[in-house]
Formats: structure tokens, C-alpha cells, sequence
């Protein structure tokens, strides 16, 4: 079984990419870029998850964007329950310009068998996909009382929230069931220029997003909250650590 995270460009920027196999119980990460055109995202999955592999992809994207114009349920319960944390997420309808991107590509991965997937049976084979956002599920897994600002603000204020997200991935994912194995990876010191940054920040996030993957996967919603449905749009997002037992 595979994980694949993907935090997509919503426009034409570059999109993070992560891809973590189940090894023995724990996941593994075996590869962490970033690509630009939906093509090459598209290849750089197929290329991983041969047609006849299981895997679960989570995009930080809206795939499903069912209303014309407002929000969808799952961003208005986003910031619901999450609004103190800073962490409501942006919200979509089919009017907004990144709209048609969004959800082809959540429907080219259709196309491959990857079936969306807001209620899963744990640890069962399939290929599948799921909507996912980094911040609440940053919060959640690792006890934060707000979101970790490394996306807006200065250079140097955006590089230490990075190493806070950084050093939590490699301190606690390790712990947690499934164990994330970093191996070589991630290993590089954080960079200082913006540019250098934000693809530092591209791939962390789709690190976040292919591990939530993985805990969706193997937990199911024993230890994972779902915000909305197939009809309505939903994003799956890790319960907080203790509450899911």
C-alpha cells in the first residue's frame, strides 16, 4: 500500500508531491518533489502507483465543489471548528478561477480507480482519494494551539514556523502508529530565500497530506474526523492526539 500526498498548485504554481509505502506497519518515504503542470503530476503518480497497485491520494485541494457560488460545507466547518486555531480553510465554489483545475484533476485520478473515499474500512486495499488541509491536521497531530505560520508574513518569521513543522515531523510522526521512517530524507538545513522556501513549504506540506493518507487508511474515523460528505465536499482531518481511542 502506497500514500501519496499532493499539495496542488490551485493555479499554475508548483505542487508539492510525497509518496510513503506501508513497510512492516510503518510508512516509509520514499520520495519527496514538486512538479509543475498537472501532466507531470499525473506521470510522477502513475510512475509510482502502477494500474494494478493499491494506494490512497490526499490533495490539499477542493476535488469537490458542488455549489456555484458561496462556500461548501466543509470549509464553513472548517472554520467552525477550527477558526480559533487560525486554520478555516479558503472556500470554493464553481465560479472561483482555480475551480475547473481543482476538480479535473480530482477527476483524472478517477479515471485511474482512485475512488473518493470520505468513509473508508481501515486497512483495506483499494485505491482511493481524499481532500485534505495541512493546517488542522498540524494542530491536531501535533497538540498546537494555532496554526504554524510559515505561508504569509516575513522571510525570516515564515523560515522558524518551517523548522517548528520540520523538527515536529521528524520528532513525532516517528512515534505515532503508523510510524512515519524518514530515512535519508529531510535532512537538508531549512533555506532562507523566499523562493527556496516556499518549495520547502510545498514539500512538507504534501508530506502532511500523504501521511494523513496513511492515518485515514489505518485508523479510519476511530482517530480521524470527516467535515462533510461525497455529495457535499469533505476534508478528513486527524482527531486530536489521546481523543481517538
Amino acid at each position: 500500500m502506497k500514500f501519496i500526498g499532493v499539495d496542488l498548485g490551485w493555479k499554475s504554481q508548483p505542487s508539492g508531491l510525497c509518496c510513503l509505502k506501508l513497510v512492516e506497519g510503518k510508512v516509509e518515504l520514499v520520495d519527496l518533489e514538486r512538479q509543475d503542470a498537472i501532466a507531470h503530476i499525473l506521470t510522477w503518480i502513475d510512475s509510482w502507483v502502477k494500474p494494478d497497485e493499491s494506494a490512497l491520494i490526499a490533495v490539499d485541494a477542493p476535488t469537490l465543489i458542488p455549489n456555484a457560488t458561496g462556500s461548501r460545507l466543509p470549509d464553513q466547518l472548517t472554520h467552525k471548528y477550527f477558526g480559533k486555531y487560525h486554520a478555516g480553510c479558503y472556500p470554493a465554489n464553481q465560479n472561483l478561477p482555480f475551480a475547473e483545475r481543482t476538480i479535473n484533476f480530482g477527476l483524472e485520478l478517477e479515471s485511474r480507480g482512485f475512488i473518493h473515499a470520505p468513509t473508508i474500512e481501515p486497512q483495506t486495499p483499494g485505491r482511493y482519494q481524499i481532500e485534505v488541509f495541512p493546517h488542522p491536521a498540524i494542530v491536531h497531530l501535533f497538540g498546537l494551539e494555532r496554526i504554524l505560520k510559515y505561508k504569509k508574513g516575513r522571510i525570516s518569521e515564515r523560515r522558524l514556523e518551517l523548522i517548528k513543522l520540520y523538527q515536529y515531523i521528524v520528532e513525532i510522526l516517528p512515534q505515532f502508529e503508523p510510524a512515519l521512517c524518514i530515512g535519508s530524507w529531510l535532512t537538508d538545513e531549512i533555506p532562507y530565500t523566499g523562493t527556496e522556501l516556499k518549495a520547502t513549504e510545498d514539500k512538507l506540506d504534501s508530506l502532511i497530506c500523504a501521511y494523513v493518507a496513511a492515518y485515514w487508511w489505518y485508523w479510519g474515523e476511530q482517530r480521524n474526523l470527516v467535515l462533510g460528505d461525497r455529495t457535499t465536499g469533505y476534508i478528513v482531518i486527524p482527531k486530536e492526539a489521546g481523543s481517538g481511542d
